[in-house]
């Protein structure tokens, strides 16, 4: 195999695994949106707390890499139940402006908190994954973190497919994003489907920072990357849940590709403004993302 060609699959498999973890994060905003018309953008404060979480639980507490996962997972879902109980919930009926100013000052107040606690260096997390093994195929060596990342990613979207496509809890959910007057009136809670919308969304973003800090690095700063997931969301469209994972994986994969390629041809920094470039240009022409819906409004 030409080095030229395993060059460009080693490329693209980092995008991909890179796009995994904006899919997740971009999983979490548009369940959010969804329910409640909020763009949350201490999404990537989430992720980051939920890996901080689940670094303590294993290299203080002394736990495996599963129980401390899934431990981490209640966590960050408590956390989002909280989020929207004490800070949201109240807020209904107010500008929706002053929610994602909310949303912003609690991300400054998260970064801050794991920051006075574990400080701003940057940490190796204990990945269960094997770094530095690879497979060949054809010639070819692929990290396993990457098929790992990859594979996992997958299947939690496909499960989350699953559960809002045939669970009652999921058909409900679906419903009281969409039609929250009429669910109503078929007797559901509203107020405990938006705050399950939140814990999901926290349990998403846990599963992303897991992932990603087990690629590289844990530290306070990790948040950051939610912004980096924003065009992802904006691509495929703000109200549209398989939008999202789509925009992840191609926001992702292009990075990339614009980091791998053009980087070296323009001599950097062409990676960092590539998604928000094609998110301008997907706006000029398709404001609602290509999977969103239009809203028309009569008057």
């Amino acid at each position: 195999m030409g080095e030229e060609l395993e060059y460009l699959i080693q490329t693209i498999m980092g995008g991909l695994s890179t796009g995994s973890v904006y899919a997740l994060i971009a999983l979490g905003f548009v369940l959010i949106y969804k329910a409640t018309d909020v763009l949350n953008f201490a999404q990537g404060e989430l992720m980051m707390m939920g890996a901080f979480f689940c670094f303590t639980a294993i290299v203080y507490f002394k736990l495996s890499f599963i129980p401390a996962f899934l431990l981490s997972l209640v966590f960050s879902a408590v956390i989002g139940f909280l989020i929207n109980v004490i800070a949201i919930r109240p807020m209904v009926g107010k500008p929706v402006f002053s929610i994602v100013m909310i949303t912003i000052g609690l991300a400054t107040i998260f970064r801050s908190i794991v920051g006075l606690i574990f400080g701003h260096i940057e940490k190796p997390f204990p990945s269960p994954f094997p770094i530095e093994k690879a497979i060949n195929i054809g010639g070819l060596y692929i990290s396993m973190v990457h098929i790992w990342m990859i594979s996992i990613s997958i299947i939690f979207v496909l499960l989350f497919y699953l559960f809002f496509k045939f669970s009652i809890l999921g058909i409900a959910m679906k419903a009281a994003a969409n039609e929250q007057i009429a669910t109503m009136l078929q007797g559901i809670n509203i107020k405990k489907m938006f705050a399950l919308s939140w814990g999901i969304a926290a349990i998403t973003s846990t599963v992303a920072g897991v992932f990603l800090a087990s690629a590289s690095f844990i530290h306070c700063d990790m948040g950051f990357i939610g912004l980096r997931a924003f065009p992802a969301i904006v691509l495929g469209g703000l109200d549209s849940v398989a939008g999202g994972v789509i925009g992840g994986f191609t926001i992702g994969l292009i990075e990339n590709l614009a980091g791998a390629y053009l980087d070296k041809a323009l001599g950097g920094g062409v990676k960092e403004i590539t998604s928000y470039v094609i998110v301008i240009f997907i706006m000029m022409i398709k404001p609602y993302g290509l999977f969103g819906k239009e809203h028309i409004e009569r008057v």
